[in-house]
């Protein structure tokens, strides 16, 4: 009967006429209820380039209707075509399709006169944004790369081999679960029931008319659109499986070519995973960035699926360091910078390396906001001997309930965690985001990093948590920097494994932009050069590189009241060199005082002034 639902109403791009369809009982080829075109109804007169594609047999219904004169050139609205018949179509989204020549999801585009969606007339539908998800079909994943038939079956399926019979789609997940732990009792292991439940709940009651399917087949993969509801069957495998109808793109894209955070997602070992994070990525595979804006401005589905794949393939891009930066952070030379940014792009990873008051997190910090526009993209964490995992990423902490006031142990985000999740949300995968590690080399990083270290290195991959259990990946605009003391003799080396996993850049005083720095600083300031003088005697002394000493000690403003400089030498400086130096012997007033210092500094200077004709030596 189809008197039970209203006739539905689709408004056609940039303001244009009112079509007019009904919904029937029956079900399409595809497992969807049909609808009706009805005659009279307005056409789009042109295509999106991606059509053919993404819907090819809306695409050739279409085309077959053109051929035959039922869709055809109208006085009635200028510009437009005409329905001169009521046509008969396998789903909502198809009907729609035809008219506005583009993919379109039916069952929230097609709306009632009060401006309610199809879908709030059907079971197993919801008005609610569509969703995207990945099945792992086992019709599909077995066969041979050129065995391609399963296309052409319009459907795709989930294992449920244990499952029971007339499990029926809308069934809560408490009830599954009890049913799962009956069905499969020893027959696998608690995790995988945990895990079976959440697929099975997920296929029969959480997937809705109209979303995004994927599946993987021959090395690439295809996207389809779910037209109808779950049902349980025994395959031509003799497997028992659940089904559902969709109809699928007419070309796969191969996964080399999919976008890293995509390709994240879809590295996992489950049957199905929510892909709706990502469903923006997936709408715009076969469209242009042009096609994309102009289905954003004509489609009224609220979910704004095209907003969302738009803004999915804004690039993500590093500024050019430039000369303000340069004279800001007193670097000798603007291809420097250029160098870092690079490396930093192409490595994700990157630790200054060099001995105290190089600099090192300053400039770390400095870049950070530069490169990421500014400090809201910038978190720092310092490491110590006891920092570990659960600070760093993951871990059950004590947290008081604000309303009973009980303390509980609950599953908290660590810094790292917080800014991944913040980079990877949608809208902000485009913008840079910056961990600085500060001390990087302070703590036991096998045990900091955890699995983290196969991330560092695979940012295309995910990983199994240790604690939620969540498939987690590094998102592609997140980038690390840490700094290492090269003086903390109390810390072993940093491993191999992530000295793999990072770029090294080294400051010491004795190599520029450091040796340096500390001058360029003192005439930018209008301030006499002796500091720096006296900086590049003293470390002319020191053998080890990495016991030189930087100039941050000598940047700051007490260094320059009265008395600054004397203060700071005696409280910074020679505590540092004493400690370096302890069971030694050495007199360090001796060696390194400020009396030594500039005596050695007048007389390398005395034969240069001899030879310009300004010391004592000219008569």
């Amino acid at each position: 009967m189809t008197e039970e639902y209203p006739e539905f109403l689709l408004r056609l791009p940039r303001g244009g006429p009112m079509a007019r369809g009904r919904l029937l009982t029956e079900k399409g080829t595809n497992g969807s209820q049909k609808m009706v075109v009805l005659a009279g109804s307005p056409a789009r007169s042109d295509v999106v380039p991606s059509f053919p594609v993404r819907m090819p047999s809306s695409h050739r219904l279409r085309e077959q209707l053109w051929e035959e004169g039922t869709i055809k050139e109208t006085t009635t609205w200028p510009g437009w075509l005409e329905v001169v018949r009521d046509v008969e179509c396998n789903s909502p989204s198809a009907a729609a399709e035809i008219l506005l020549g583009r993919s379109a999801n039916g069952w929230l585009e097609w709306k009632t006169a009060d401006g309610r969606p199809l879908a709030d007339f059907l079971e197993q539908a919801s008005a609610g944004p569509s969703r995207a998800w990945l099945v792992r079909d086992p019709d599909i994943t077995s066969l041979s790369p050129g065995d391609q038939m399963w296309r052409s079956r319009d459907r795709v399926t989930l294992a449920a081999d244990r499952l029971r019979p007339g499990v029926s789609p809308g069934i809560s997940k408490e009830r599954l679960r009890v049913i799962v732990e009956e069905d499969y009792e020893s027959a696998v292991t608690y995790s995988q029931k945990a895990r079976f439940v959440d697929e099975f709940h997920a296929f029969l009651s959480r997937m809705r008319l109209g979303d995004t399917v994927c599946v993987f087949s021959g090395g690439e993969l295809y996207v389809g659109e779910i037209t109808g509801n779950a049902e349980q069957i025994a395959s031509e495998h003799g497997r028992s499986v659940l089904r559902r109808p969709v109809e699928w793109a007419s070309e796969g894209y191969p996964y080399d070519e999919l976008a890293e955070e995509l390709q994240q997602k879809l590295n996992t070992g489950h049957d199905l995973v929510d892909l709706t994070a990502v469903k923006g990525i997936l709408d715009g595979l076969w469209s242009s960035d042009a096609e994309l804006e102009k289905v954003a401005e004509e489609s009224t589905d609220t979910s704004g699926i095209a907003i969302q794949a738009i803004v999915a393939r804004r690039e993500l891009e590093f500024p050019q360091p430039d000369e303000a930066l340069r004279k800001k952070l007193n670097v000798h030379h603007l291809e420097w910078l250029s160098e870092v940014r690079d490396l930093l792009w192409d490595e994700r990873q990157l630790i200054f390396y060099g001995p105290p008051g190089t600099g090192k997190t300053y400039l770390a910090q400095e870049l950070a906001e530069f490169l990421g526009g500014g400090p809201e993209q910038v978190k720092l964490v310092q490491f110590h001997p006891s920092y570990a995992y659960e600070d760093f990423f993951e871990g059950f902490r004590p947290r008081e309930d604000p309303d009973t006031h009980e303390v509980a142990f609950r599953l908290t985000p660590g810094p790292l965690r917080e800014l991944a999740d913040l980079a990877g949300r949608e809208g902000n995968r485009h913008i840079p985001y910056f961990l600085i590690i500060d001390e990087i080399n302070r703590a036991n990083l096998a045990k900091v990093f955890g699995e983290l270290y196969f991330l560092l290195e695979y940012r295309k991959k995910s990983v199994r948590l240790t604690y939620s259990g969540e498939g987690f990946a590094l998102p592609r605009n997140l980038f690390i920097i840490g700094t290492m003391n090269t003086a903390d003799r109390s810390i072993a080396l940093v491993d191999a494994a992530m000295r793999r996993r990072f770029a090294f850049v080294e400051l010491s005083p004795g190599t520029e932009p450091t040796s340096g720095l500390l001058r360029r600083w003192l005439e930018g300031e209008e301030k006499d050069t002796e500091p720096a003088d006296l900086l590049d005697a003293l470390n002319a002394r020191i053998d080890e590189a990495d016991f030189r000493i930087g100039p941050s000690y000598l940047m700051k403003p007490g260094v320059y009241r009265e008395g600054g400089l004397e203060r700071t030498w005696r409280t910074k400086i020679l505590p540092l060199l004493e400690e370096h130096h302890y069971g030694e012997g050495v007199d360090i007033e001796k060696r390194y005082g400020l009396a030594a210092l500039r005596a050695s500094v007048a007389a390398r200077r005395a034969p240069e002034m001899d030879d310009t004709g300004e010391g004592p030596g000219r008569p």
